[in-house]
């Protein structure tokens, strides 16, 4: 830990958390995150996959993917399977998928296999050099994982060289107003700067996560010095799902936007 660390509040899912800004230590934000997916992270954070983009945005209402039939789909930050097994029954080609825990790779495996599909699977850091071919794939996405990425521009630069000609790219993260507001008293309160990238650390149920809240212009920016350009952006929550939900984190999302999902084109 830095010997500067401050404590601060963030918004890690629905609910603020306190923090602990840290430094920016590659390895040790790699070895501290795979960590967490190994043990606790389906448990604390639940999983996010197709056909949801995030708690209130759903591919069935955004068609950003279309006919996916015949394609070759890779997926970073794979998680326990269900988005692969979501696109391979709509008949994709191949399905690739890629995670930083050797856990949630064997829950993919293992989900796959008994939903009678399979997937070329490897563990690695998104930001690595990891075997993966290079001009193959027709889509590339990232349901809820890009934001755990110690190198943004270099993760799309990555992407960019996996996917063919005019592939495309689509991820959803965590909206960064959503990562800087929180319900008090009946209000919503801003909890700290928007424009505040710095690193910091979170314990939840015993376990340890390191993550950046980076604004929305550092992904359009570095999407753009990757060679894409943004084809959709989705901001607004899907009001037939709000609706069906009476909790604090819906209410907050009818005032601002919780999720985001970009569709990208490779030029």
């Amino acid at each position: 830990m830095d010997k500067n660390s401050v404590y601060r509040t963030n918004i890690i899912g629905g609910s603020e958390v306190g923090a602990i800004s840290v430094d920016m230590d590659k390895s040790v934000i790699h070895e501290r995150n795979s960590l967490f997916w190994n043990t606790k992270g389906n448990d604390v954070l639940g999983a996010t996959s197709l056909p949801r983009y995030g708690a209130f945005v759903s591919e069935e209402k955004c068609q950003l993917f279309g006919d996916v039939s015949g394609k070759k789909m890779l997926e970073i930050g794979c998680g326990s399977g269900q988005s692969l097994q979501y696109l391979g029954e709509r008949k994709a080609s191949e399905l690739w998928g890629m995670d930083i825990s050797e856990n949630q790779i064997e829950k993919t495996k293992q989900h796959l296999t008994e939903c009678g599909l399979s997937a070329k699977l490897i563990c690695s850091p998104m930001e690595e050099e990891c075997g993966i071919p290079e001009d193959y794939f027709d889509f590339v996405y990232s349901i809820y994982a890009i934001g755990w990425t110690t190198d943004l521009e270099g993760t799309f630069r990555r992407i960019a060289s996996y996917l063919k000609k005019d592939g495309v790219f689509i991820f959803s993260w965590s909206h960064p107003i959503h990562k800087c507001v929180a319900a008090e008293n009946n209000m919503l309160v801003f909890k700290k700067c928007y424009f505040d990238e710095s690193w910091y650390s979170v314990s939840l149920d015993g376990s340890t996560l390191t993550l950046s809240d980076r604004k929305l212009s550092t992904y359009v920016n570095a999407l753009a010095k990757a060679g894409f350009v943004i084809e959709q952006m989705i901001e607004q929550s899907d009001d037939e799902i709000m609706q069906s939900r009476n909790s604090d984190f819906a209410k907050k999302a009818k005032m601002l936007p919780v999720t985001f999902v970009i569709k990208a084109r490779k030029l």
